[in-house]
C-alpha cells in the first residue's frame, strides 16, 4: 500500500517488530510522555483513583489513543494498528486463562483446607528467624524445576505469603522474597521460555547462555540472601504464643491432615512432567473440589445450603471463612475468578497500548535512538539495559523487551567484537527480571494479582530483580568477564 511504503517488518520468534522510517524519535516519545505524565499524576496526586478503581487501565487506553493519533499523522493505517493489537492479545490468551484458573485455585484450595494446611504446618517448620531467606530458596528451587516464575508464585508463593502473614511479617517482604527466588530460578532454568528466547535473539546456544549468565546472577542472589537474612533476624514477629493461638484456631476451623498436600504435590508433579500449565492448574482445581467434599464437609455446610453451590462460588466469586482470629480472616478469603478481573483488564489494556506503539513503529524507533548513542563498550551495555527497561514500561511485555533489543543490538555487539552471550545475558539481567516491577506490565500485574500484594509494597524488597541490571552494568564498567568474539 502507498501509505505503508516507509514501513518494514522484522519477524522474530512470532513477534513482529515494525520499523517506520517516517516516524522520528520525538514523535515516538509523545505517547510515552503522555502515559508517564498521567501515571505520575495518578500515583502522586490522585492516590491511584484518578479515574476510579480502574485508573491505570484508562490511562493505558489514553496512551494508546495518543499513539494512534501519532500513527495517523504518519500515514499508518488503522488496520495495521489493529493487526498488532490482535497479535499482542493473542500472545496473552493463555496467561489470561492461567490467571482465571489461579483465581479458581485459590478459592478451592482455601475451602478444601490445602492453604490452611500449608499455613498450619509451615508455621511449625519455618522459623521467623530464617523465613525470608528460606522463602527465596524454596521459590528458586521450584522455579528452576518448573522453568516458570508464574507457576511458582501461584503454588508455593501463595502458601509462603499466607504463612509469613500469619507470623506477622510484612507481606511486601514476603512477596519480594518469593519473587526474587522465582525470577532467579526462571533465569537459570533451561525450561524457561525467556531463558531460551534470549540466546536465540543474541545468536548463542542455551547452555552457553546459562553458564555465562551465572557470572552476574550468582553474586546478585547471594547479596539478596544476605539482605533477607538480615531482615529476618531484625524483623519483629508475633511471637510463639501468638503462633500457638493461630495453630489452635486453624485446627478447630478446618480438618487438617497431611493428605491435603496430595493436591499441590500432584500439580507440581504434572508441571515437572511438562504438562501444560492450564491442564496442571485445572487438575489442581478439580482435585481440591473433591478434597473439599471429603475433608471439609462441615466448612461447606457452614458456608451455604448446598455443598456444590459453595464450591462453584469459591471458583467463580468471593468466599470468606470467618474464624476467631482477625489475622486469619484476612488470610482465609478469596475472590475466585472474579478477583482476577482487575488484573486481566490491566493486561488487556497494556497489550492494546503496546500493540499500537509497535504498529506505528515507535518501539523500534526508540530502541534505534538508544543504539545510536552507544559509542563505547559500556555505552552499548547501558543502552541495552535502558532499552529493555524502557520496553518493559512502554510495551508492557517482557518478551518484546527481549526480542526488540535482541534484534536491534545484535549487530552492534558483533561490531564491538563482543561474544553474543554478552547480549543474551544483558537481555535477561534487565528485560526478564524487571518486568515484574512495572504495575501495568503483564508480569507485574500477574504477580501482584496472584500474591495479593501491590507492586508498591514489594518493589523495594524484590531485591534480586532491581539489583540485576546494576550488577550487569557494574561488570561491564569494570570489564569483568566480558567475553570477546573468538578470532575464528
Amino acid at each position: 500500500m502507498k501509505d505503508d511504503k516507509n514501513i518494514s517488518e522484522i519477524n522474530a520468534d512470532g513477534q513482529h517488530i515494525i520499523d517506520n522510517k517516517a516516524l522520528n524519535f520525538t514523535e515516538a516519545l509523545i505517547p510515552v510522555v503522555v502515559l508517564m505524565s498521567f501515571l505520575a499524576y495518578n500515583i502522586f496526586f490522585a492516590e491511584g483513583e484518578m479515574f476510579g478503581a480502574y485508573s491505570n487501565q484508562y490511562i493505558l487506553l489514553i496512551g494508546a489513543f495518543v499513539a494512534a493519533l501519532v500513527g495517523f499523522f504518519n500515514k499508518v493505517t488503522f488496520k495495521r494498528m489493529l493487526q498488532e493489537i490482535w497479535e499482542n492479545l493473542k500472545s496473552v490468551f493463555v496467561p489470561i486463562m492461567i490467571l482465571f484458573l489461579v483465581g479458581a485455585l485459590a478459592g478451592t484450595w482455601l475451602i478444601s483446607g490445602v492453604i490452611p494446611a500449608m499455613v498450619y504446618y509451615g508455621l511449625q517448620v519455618l522459623s521467623p528467624a530464617i523465613f525470608l531467606p528460606a522463602s527465596v530458596v524454596i521459590a528458586a528451587v521450584i522455579s528452576i524445576a518448573t522453568g516458570s516464575s508464574w507457576t511458582t508464585s501461584a503454588t508455593v508463593g501463595i502458601a509462603l505469603v499466607g504463612i509469613g502473614t500469619a507470623l506477622g511479617i510484612n507481606p511486601g517482604m514476603i512477596a519480594g522474597a518469593v519473587i526474587s527466588g522465582a525470577y532467579f530460578g526462571d533465569k537459570m532454568s533451561p525450561l524457561s521460555d525467556t531463558t531460551n528466547l534470549a540466546p536465540a535473539m543474541a545468536g548463542t546456544d542455551l547452555f552457553t547462555h546459562i553458564r555465562y549468565m551465572a557470572i552476574t546472577t550468582i553474586p546478585t542472589i547471594v547479596i539478596t540472601l544476605i539482605v533477607f537474612g538480615i531482615l529476618s533476624a531484625t524483623t519483629q514477629t508475633t511471637g510463639n504464643a501468638d503462633v500457638s493461638d493461630l495453630l489452635n484456631t486453624i485446627k478447630t476451623t478446618f480438618n487438617i491432615t497431611p493428605w491435603l498436600f496430595a493436591v499441590p504435590v500432584v500439580v507440581v508433579g504434572l508441571i515437572l512432567l511438562k504438562t501444560k500449565p492450564l491442564v496442571a492448574l485445572l487438575t489442581g482445581v478439580l482435585l481440591a473440589a473433591i478434597f473439599a467434599f471429603v475433608f471439609q464437609s462441615h466448612v461447606l455446610n457452614d458456608l451455604g445450603d448446598s455443598k456444590i453451590s459453595t464450591i462453584i462460588t469459591s471458583i467463580l466469586t468471593d468466599i470468606q471463612i470467618t474464624t476467631e482470629n482477625e489475622k486469619l480472616n484476612e488470610l482465609f478469603a478469596s475472590g475466585g475468578m472474579k478477583g482476577m478481573l482487575w488484573t486481566i483488564c490491566l493486561i488487556i489494556c497494556a497489550m492494546i497500548f503496546g500493540g499500537v506503539m509497535d504498529g506505528i513503529g515507535a518501539l523500534a524507533r526508540i530502541t534505534k535512538a538508544l543504539l545510536s548513542v552507544a559509542s563505547s563498550v559500556f555505552g552499548l551495555f547501558a543502552s541495552t539495559v535502558i532499552s529493555c527497561l524502557g520496553l518493559n514500561v512502554i510495551a508492557s511485555d517482557q518478551y518484546l523487551a527481549i526480542v526488540i533489543p535482541g534484534k536491534m543490538f545484535k549487530q552492534a555487539f558483533e561490531d564491538k567484537k563482543l561474544a553474543p552471550e554478552n547480549l543474551s545475558r544483558t537481555l535477561e539481567d534487565s528485560g526478564t527480571v524487571t518486568s515484574v516491577l512495572i504495575p501495568w506490565n503483564t508480569c507485574g500485574a500477574y504477580q501482584s494479582g496472584v500474591l495479593g500484594v501491590g507492586i508498591g509494597e514489594y518493589f523495594m524488597f524484590a531485591i534480586f530483580n532491581w539489583l540485576s541490571p546494576f550488577t550487569t552494568l557494574l561488570f561491564a564498567a569494570l570489564n569483568i568477564k566480558i567475553k570477546q568474539l573468538s578470532s575464528k
